[in-house]
């Protein structure tokens, strides 16, 4: 199954995206890392889903090959706005969403909104949820230098599997994409904060969540699964069956062996969850 690499101009913005296979819509958001883009966070798992569905994943605003944007007052509602535009160009009025970290903050984030954008009729939530850990794995994320160390470090914190950050290869991968022009910029500027100002518990554009009752997650209205890594370096055990006992069709699922990006780590596990989690959905 051929994955496509395509272009769309959303409201004067380039916006990148693979796309791949023909059938109901699958959107997939990817994480908020230095480094993060749709291929990286999707690579494992685009052509599974294809076998059924079409599947679009974009690079979202500041990460990989799409404008390389900022917006200092609502940058979580300029993506949320700009993949529900995205939508609308490529011709989707309701889809399957899925997303990792910061991809599923901004699902959680429409959905319990006053009026969401979104055209959600199922999502899955993966890693983005429970209060973020504050710790040396959040520190790598929050204060990286540009350096291959520095992206070692992130790759550390993201899996748990020890094998990532020890392959060169795969973090001289991740370093690349977050230094092309206006990338590293683009994601750390969403993390600035005036002197003074109040921490927040989760930026902008890094792989950080929110305490389980920040959001009225009884406002959910699709059917939603929630899945754990059980090995998350960044969230508490525990937060995604609290986050999905909240909502009225919530399901938790927790990965072995794997940490922040299980769709990475254990893709297997992950594609199998989401095809059956899909199927069981009416048409």
């Amino acid at each position: 199954m051929p994955i496509h690499r395509r272009t769309a101009v959303v409201d004067g913005l380039v916006t990148s995206y693979l796309e791949s296979g023909t059938g109901d819509p699958v959107v997939l958001l990817h994480g908020g890392e230095f480094g993060a883009s749709a291929e990286l966070g999707w690579e494992h798992n685009i052509v599974a889903l294809a076998k059924r569905y079409r599947v679009l994943a974009p690079d979202l605003l500041g990460f990989g090959q799409s404008a390389k944007v900022v917006d200092f007052v609502d940058g979580r509602g300029m993506r949320i706005r700009h993949v529900a535009r995205f939508c609308d160009v490529v011709g989707v009025d309701s889809a399957h969403f899925a997303g990792n970290s910061m991809g599923a903050i901004m699902l959680l984030t429409d959905a319990t909104s006053d009026a969401p954008r979104l055209p959600i009729r199922t999502m899955a939530i993966i890693c983005g949820g429970g209060q973020i850990q504050q710790n040396r794995h959040f520190e790598a994320l929050q204060r990286y230098d540009a350096t291959l160390d520095g992206m070692r470090r992130i790759v550390e914190a993201l899996f748990h599997d020890a094998r990532y950050p020890a392959d060169e290869d795969y973090v001289r991968r991740r370093y690349q994409s977050s230094i092309v022009p206006g990338a590293w910029e683009a994601v750390a500027a969403a993390r600035c904060r005036r002197p003074g100002a109040e921490p927040e518990s989760e930026s902008e554009s890094a792989p950080a969540s929110e305490s389980s009752s920040a959001r009225p997650y009884q406002r959910i209205s699709v059917p939603t699964l929630v899945v754990e890594g059980r090995d998350d370096k960044l969230l508490p055990a525990g937060w995604a069956a609290q986050l999905a006992k909240q909502v009225t069709d919530g399901r938790a699922v927790v990965i072995d062996d794997a940490g922040h990006c299980p769709q990475i780590e254990q893709s297997s596990a992950v594609n199998e969850l989401l095809l059956d989690f899909l199927s069981r959905q009416k048409t």
